[in-house]
């Protein structure tokens, strides 16, 4: 009886190293996490990027989504012609993983949403391992600047924020895209004041703190 049981312990070790690679996580992803694509849709994905194939499959709604890139513990999928997908395994001890799944929506600018799942696709709190930083991080006031450029920057009253996450790295670069909004004068006039690096965040004890 021990012996068995320990037989099935060790099965059941070795599922949940298997369901924490990436490949696995992707194809078993609950088709409501991204209702655009099918299971199916996800495991010709993976099954053309193994053959050395453009990975590229009809969503749902009859147009092209393409994974571009799949590692161990990466993925970076373009999901729509304005919409793409990343994701990345974090640890957080020395066997468990979390999935971070990074959505960004580009339009006139681009914005991105963050989400936490376990690997069995449990959602966790994101708050608790991301803070979206404050739109003045990205901002350098100086003394000099002038009243035009003061009434532009209140322009920035929404805040957009693209995030990437690093595919050979625990980590996450953050821009301001609230300027992208603006039109292009605009934003010229802006740029002396504005931030020209992405934050860096990295992960550490089970969430990101930046650099």
């Amino acid at each position: 009886m021990k012996q068995i049981l320990s037989l099935v312990l060790i099965w059941m070790s070795a599922g949940v190293m298997c369901a924490q690679d990436m490949k696995a996580v992707f194809i078993q992803m609950p088709d409501s996490i991204v209702p655009l694509l099918t299971k199916v849709n996800r495991e010709d994905c993976v099954d053309f990027l193994a053959s050395n194939m453009a990975a590229k499959v009809k969503n749902r709604f009859d147009k092209q989504a393409e994974l571009k890139v799949m590692t161990d513990d990466y993925l970076q999928m373009q999901l729509t012609d304005v919409s793409s997908m990343e994701m990345k395994l974090l640890p957080l001890n020395d066997s468990v993983k979390v999935i971070c799944m990074v959505k960004t929506y580009c339009a006139s600018a681009c914005d991105s949403e963050i989400r936490f799942y376990t690997t069995d696709w449990k959602e966790l709190s994101a708050m608790e391992r991301f803070q979206y930083p404050s739109s003045d991080m990205f901002i350098q006031m100086t003394e000099a600047i002038s009243d035009e450029s003061k009434m532009l920057l209140n322009k920035l009253d929404v805040k957009m924020y693209k995030l990437s996450l690093i595919p050979d790295e625990t980590a996450l670069l953050v821009e301001y895209a609230t300027p992208q909004y603006l039109n292009s004068e605009d934003r010229e006039k802006l740029l002396p004041y504005l931030r020209k690096e992405p934050l860096k965040y990295i992960w550490k004890e089970g969430r990101f703190v930046q650099k």
